[in-house]
């Protein structure tokens, strides 16, 4: 989810199947509502914040660090990958980083005990096994405090991490390590492409106002190669992958109640981002926007009324009873493409509701028409409105 709500100080791992997602015992549900609710309550206004209200001027590698002065950020790492004999699967690995208390001066930020810390963060973790038709994943919370979780850069490598979890990123590769229970993966990312900022030079407008944006750029195609766990079976791994960063302080426009964010890979070496903010009535607000990348890398900014999306099927969960479409036309007219997306799996949801209070659908596709590719697709605001920052 490109946004988050509140955070706690506790690891969770979700087994599967899903029907044992929320069989967490009564009491530790109620003491973790009171944490959410503190912590939310924290977190609740915005003053003291810095705020995007134009280009951003990022740079790197120094941007792919952490900007406190923001009061949430992600970094989002999501692909395509293939074992040794073929066989596919999808995965999923997110940082998330939220302020409970703006940088007002650095007097105050600056800790009285090792245990204070302004800085919440948070991962979620995923593998898809495409032809078992199953989706496993996993989260991890833990505050900025006892060196449990945060962003450190040392020379030219930023490590992003939330108890063993970890990304490190430097000019060369990116670096994945999350253990779960019940899967692990562990890969290496050598970006083939160079970053992209979307909108005006990564100012990337998420409402009516100004400020209603968010700073975002992608690593739009990274070549894969590692290991992954599924319970007992342990297979070497290449794919693509794509990653995200983004960060912001404006929350979600009133009457957005979420939104359908794509990420697609085609056959010939081009790439396209697009979302879809959704509103209360079921319309698109004009803000929606996307970015087309050619396969010499060069970012052509889209704007919502050039592309359109028609759903061509829907699958009902039956653990949250969000009702998600699974299967998508997608019309870029400034391009002359379209494309239909398919989930590879249906059930591919991510219930986050005993911790983050989320439920969200984040999942491997396919894409074919003219040319084939694969990506991934994120829906948020199905469940229930999402009330959170972006």
């Amino acid at each position: 989810m490109r946004g988050l709500l509140k955070k706690v100080n506790v690891e969770r791992r979700i087994p599967y199947p899903p029907a044992a997602r929320n069989k967490a015992p009564r009491t530790w549900i109620a003491v973790l509502a009171a944490v959410c609710l503190l912590g939310g309550m924290a977190a609740s206004a915005d003053e003291g914040y810095r705020k995007v209200d134009g280009p951003c001027g990022l740079t790197f590698p120094g941007d792919h660090g952490a900007h406190r002065q923001f009061k949430t950020e992600w970094w989002y790492y999501t692909g395509n990958l293939q074992s040794d004999a073929g066989k596919p699967f999808g995965f999923q690995l997110t940082f998330f980083r939220t302020a409970l208390r703006p940088p007002t001066s650095q007097a105050e930020d600056r800790p009285r005990s090792a245990w204070r810390t302004a800085q919440l963060f948070i991962g979620h973790a995923a593998i898809t096994d495409v032809d078992r038709q199953t989706h496993l994943h996993a989260e991890t919370a833990a505050r900025e405090a006892l060196d449990m979780a945060g962003v450190r850069t040392v020379q030219q490598t930023t490590t992003v991490f939330v108890r063993k979890w970890h990304a490190d990123i430097d000019p060369r590769r990116h670096l994945l390590l999350a253990d779960a229970e019940n899967f692990s993966l562990d890969l290496a990312l050598t970006p083939t492409k160079p970053a992209v900022r979307h909108g005006r030079d990564g100012y990337s407008r998420k409402g009516t106002g100004p400020e209603r944006a968010s700073c975002y750029y992608s690593f739009t195609r990274l070549a894969a190669e590692g290991k992954i766990r599924i319970e007992d079976r342990a297979l070497h791994v290449s794919g693509s992958a794509w990653m995200d960063h983004e960060f912001s302080t404006a929350p979600l426009e009133p009457g957005l109640v979420g939104w359908d964010w794509f990420s697609l890979q085609l056959s010939d070496r081009t790439e396209l981002m697009v979302y879809l903010l959704r509103e209360k009535d079921g319309t698109v607000h004009p803000a929606s926007s996307g970015t087309f990348v050619d396969a010499a890398g060069r970012p052509i900014d889209l704007k919502g009324e050039q592309f359109s999306v028609q759903v061509l099927d829907r699958w009902q969960s039956p653990e949250s009873g969000a009702d998600y479409p699974v299967a998508w036309r997608l019309s870029v007219t400034a391009l002359n493409l379209t494309l239909v997306v398919r989930a590879r799996v249906r059930d591919q949801e991510m219930d986050t509701r005993q911790t983050t209070g989320v439920v969200y659908w984040e999942g491997s596709v396919s894409a074919d028409r003219a040319v084939s590719g694969s990506g991934y697709v994120e829906l948020t605001g199905y469940a229930r409105p999402f009330d959170a920052p972006m």
